[in-house]
């Protein structure tokens, strides 16, 4: 079926626009990202305290999206809400960075964990295992596979919506299942917990524990939290396919809320689990899973050195299966939703004229191929871990300014329709508001080398944004 090549065709329903949301969430960060956290904090009870306030914040922010999503149900979502409530170089600087490094980067480091994962049924897949060699530039079967998954899952995209909810919904509700099993597989073998000293704090300093507390303990939580808001990041997406998303005013707040809440539970009941059957406090030197514990398990694989506690060596393969699951269908996600942002913004004239476009299915083609391409790019040169390290400061000061932009919509703009208002306004977007601006403040203290990096790249895209805006006719052109 073709659709009318000048607008989006609205398919996605409630129960696809909640699978967008889940499974742009759940990739791998989920099996992993709890080992460097317990580093950071060194006791169960802070380890599940950094996973609540995560899930809070989290769960605030898509209440305060909702009422943004509402107001403007348009293709491009955040980059819609911060033009509107600020201007256009505020709008341009979010696609900015989303383009050069959350979106793309997000996608080469999920496309890289896939092909890893996958290199554990198939040993072939491997970094040691070059498939070709010109001069400086050298290409392993794992990024070859990296590669080679991100143009399949654009190909299936560029096909139409349809095709990409169809990929989404199969794979997003075989993560919730699989999350839900390895919880109720924990509970089951696992009697009582492993660790003990709940609340006793320490950081690992010089290779030895150091215990924290005070401000020190605040500041421990506060870096953690890295790892947790990159596992529980992407739940916007949804907003960025307003356009092809049925009654966008009534769905999209809701399986933000949906989405966000059943993610941000499953995440604690699984952490829930890892310290029923792992203790906290590990050694690197230790020779079993036990002996290791969640703070040095395997490459820091930490969902599966609980499960080869419960089921031994064959938890390596299961686990590998889960996270090949988990990568591809939270690929398929972030993919689907990107080029959509690019779409608005080459509909302004600061991008490519060609990716505001829609093909014959409805869908920005060219936009895809593009955030295909720049991913593919990061894959080879390696930089997407780089990059990443930076991702979580620069989502978070997007993430203040369009939850401020609520607050600046309702003074400038009372008179639009709301059709959702913020559940708890004022208060539930003040209080993520100073919890990020806390956070944000700590990893500049604390974690320079990650943060200003990443301030830099959205400065970075001020000049960009005069080129484009007094010269861009000439780059907009360029043809794709």
């Amino acid at each position: 079926m073709k659709y009318d090549t000048g607008t989006f065709h609205r398919s996605l329903n409630l129960f696809d626009s909640t699978a967008i949301v889940m499974g742009s969430m759940i990739g791998s960060a989920i099996f992993i990202v709890s080992a460097d956290i317990s580093r950071n904090v060194g006791a169960p009870g802070w380890l599940l305290l950094v996973w609540v306030i995560t899930g809070m914040m989290t769960v605030f922010a898509a209440l305060s999206y909702g009422e943004l999503a509402g107001i403007m149900p348009k293709a491009g979502g955040i980059y819609v809400y911060l033009r509107e409530a600020y201007s256009p170089l505020f709008g341009f600087l979010y696609g900015w960075t989303l383009f050069l490094v959350v979106q793309c980067g997000t996608i080469a480091a999920v496309a890289m964990a896939f092909s890893k994962f996958l290199g554990v049924l198939f040993p072939w897949i491997s970094e040691d295992n070059l498939f070709f060699q010109v001069k400086h530039l050298t290409v392993n079967f794992m990024q070859l596979i990296a590669i080679l998954s991100i143009f399949f899952l654009t190909w299936i995209n560029k096909r139409g919506v349809e095709q990409g909810k169809k990929i989404q919904n199969i794979f997003t509700y075989s993560k919730i299942l699989i999350l839900v099993l390895l919880i109720v597989i924990g509970y089951l073998f696992s009697n009582h917990f492993a660790s003990s000293n709940w609340w006793h704090a320490s950081r690992i300093q010089n290779s030895t524990m150091m215990p924290i507390q005070g401000f020190a303990l605040i500041v421990a939580i506060g870096i953690s939290m890295v790892g947790s808001l990159f596992a529980s990041d992407a739940w916007y997406n949804i907003t960025f396919t307003s356009g092809e998303v049925i009654n966008p005013k009534r769905n999209i707040p809701m399986s933000l809320f949906l989405g966000t809440l059943i993610v941000c539970v499953l995440y604690f009941l699984v952490n829930v689990i890892y310290i029923k059957i792992l203790p906290v406090i590990g050694s690197s030197n230790g020779l079993s899973v036990a002996e290791q514990g969640i703070q040095f398990a395997s490459e820091d694989r930490v969902a599966t050195a609980a499960m080869k506690q419960i089921l031994g060596r064959s938890a390596e393969i299961i686990v590998a299966i889960v996270l090949i699951v988990s990568t591809f269908g939270c690929n398929n996600g972030i993919i689907l939703s990107g080029a959509r942002v690019y779409y608005a913004m080459a509909q302004d004239k600061l991008f490519f004229s060609k990716a505001g476009q829609l093909n014959a299915k409805g869908v920005p083609e060219v936009g895809l191929w593009v955030q295909a391409l720049w991913s593919t790019f990061l894959c080879l040169s390696g930089s997407y871990s780089q990059l990443l390290d930076y991702v979580i400061f620069a989502a978070l000061i997007f993430n203040i300014l369009t939850i401020f932009a609520v607050f600046v919509l309702r003074f400038r703009k009372p008179e639009l329709e709301r059709p959702y208002k913020t559940i708890g306004y004022p208060v539930i977007p003040a209080i993520y508001i100073v919890l990020c601006l806390f956070i944000e403040i700590i990893l500049l203290m604390y974690k320079p080398l990650f943060t200003w990096p990443g301030l830099i790249i959205v400065l970075s895209g001020v000049p960009a944004y005069y080129l484009w805006k007094y010269h861009g006719k000439i780059i907009a052109k360029f043809r794709l």
